[in-house]
């Protein structure tokens, strides 16, 4: 019906300015200059009334293409007064433009939707332009696995950290690797996968990483459930024999006594069987007592310690030990600083990481060992044991928490494993620095 309207209004437009045509070419050639004047004034109205008809609707389509052109979609047409297919034209452009800002409305949520769920995965994501090196996304995640400020650009990255650069974001890792990465000194294991992609002209590169260091950690703690079901297996496949044993020991006695000629008692026989009872008795015992720490980690006895007043506990404990060597021992400590944890089993972890460090730098000509604790920014509490002694040797650095593993020829390879054990139970993390040849420093992080 609008179409059929601005046909009608063209076509009488057009039929006017014919017949001023008509009236002018008359007077022209009678040669009627009062007609040449009335038909020639006619005729530029009549062209006029065409032109400004015909004009006024391609400009409103250049405005609204114009906005087009520029993603000006906010823009309203008047619908309410002019002519009638001028109000049907903004009447259309409206639709046009409340359609896109529709599609570009749930284009937004999705976009917004899609972030959220990126930033909330435990996936670090980064994507960037292999040219230019502009990072297109990065979520949270991967900067703090990677602990680093939002990039605008990779070459920062390039600048201050060329190895973790090369190790990142140059290396293709199509086929996913897990790699080991040094993070501000301290090494983690992450599996890390990319690849390139284009948007128009430009190439694009996507790298996925993910910190596998606590999936280890929860990996190794059922590890240590399953391996305390399997010691408390064990334990009782030592009693069984020890039982069974002296069970005929004692057979052996009571027919002894009530028939000595007939079943005379082999002395020889009878101490063979009591010294294997007490070799087995005296093993069984060293392994509970190995085992039986491990078993009472079940639960913590939470409350909040002066770091301070810790610290003069373990120094008052550890400090025989470290005159009789002549190790300088130094404490770092804020006196206001505390913390929330089990107060023995965190006792019993620095102990143990105390001895190792004694025995790490008791060759050193000038040893000295450091206990320090500082909260960060973030507001981690950090508390370390330096060493300045022998280093841990790269080969062996990935499995010194590693149950039974150990290089002393009198060590157990509890100790670190337990450490771990009850930083766990903390919520917290060992970090291990070392040197071999310089020292090491490790860290328990809450």
């Amino acid at each position: 019906m609008t179409y059929r309207k601005y046909k009608i209004a063209l076509f009488i437009r057009v039929t006017v300015l014919f017949f001023c045509l008509v009236a002018l070419a008359s007077a022209f050639s009678s040669m009627y200059i009062y007609g040449i004047i009335a038909a020639g004034v006619a005729t530029i109205f009549a062209l006029n009334y065409l032109y400004t008809y015909i004009i006024k609707r391609f400009t409103e389509m250049d405005d609204f293409f114009e906005a087009v052109k520029y993603r000006d979609f906010s823009r309203w047409f008047n619908e309410k007064s002019g002519p009638e297919d001028l109000r049907q034209l903004h009447k259309g452009f409206n639709e046009v433009n409340k359609t896109i800002q529709e599609i570009n409305s749930k284009k937004e949520t999705q976009y917004i939707y899609l972030q959220k769920i990126v930033e909330m995965i435990h996936t670090g994501i980064v994507a960037f332009n292999i040219e230019t090196g502009a990072v297109l996304w990065i979520n949270d995640t991967f900067q703090k696995i990677l602990n680093i400020p939002t990039l605008q650009n990779i070459s920062f990255i390039k600048s201050r950290k060329p190895k973790l650069y090369t190790a990142i974001f140059q290396t293709n890792h199509v086929e996913g690797n897990t790699i080991t990465i040094d993070v501000d000194q301290n090494k983690i294991q992450i599996l890390i996968s990319s690849s390139v992609f284009k948007i128009e002209k430009d190439a694009f590169k996507l790298i996925v990483l993910q910190n596998i260091d606590s999936t280890l950690n929860k990996n190794e703690s059922e590890a240590w459930k399953k391996l305390l079901s399997v010691m408390t297996h064990e334990i009782m496949n030592s009693i069984a024999p020890i039982s069974s044993l002296a069970e005929t020991l004692q057979s052996n006695i009571r027919l002894s006594i009530e028939n000595g000629e007939e079943y005379p008692l082999e002395i020889n026989d009878l101490h063979t069987g009591i010294e294997s009872i007490k070799h087995r008795s005296e093993g069984l015992m060293k392994f509970a007592k190995t085992y039986r720490s491990l078993s009472k980690i079940t639960h913590l006895n939470l409350g909040t310690v002066s770091v301070k007043e810790l610290f003069e506990n373990i120094r008052h404990l550890m400090q025989p030990s470290l005159d009789r060597k002549d190790i300088l021992f130094n404490v770092v400590v804020d006196a206001s600083l505390e913390i929330e944890i089990d107060r023995h089993l965190i006792e019993q972890v620095l102990i143990n990481l105390l001895l190792n460090a004694i025995e790490a730098c008791q060759s050193n000509t000038e040893p000295k060992i450091v206990l320090s604790a500082h909260k960060s920014v973030e507001g981690d509490i950090f508390i370390k044991v330096a060493d300045n002694g022998k280093g841990i040797p790269d080969e062996i650095a990935d499995k010194i928490f590693i149950p039974f593993f150990t290089t002393k020829k009198n060590g157990s390879g509890i100790g670190l494993s337990l450490s771990k054990q009850i930083m766990l139970l903390h919520n917290g993390t060992i970090q291990i620095h070392s040197i071999e040849g310089e020292g090491s420093v490790l860290s328990l992080v809450f």
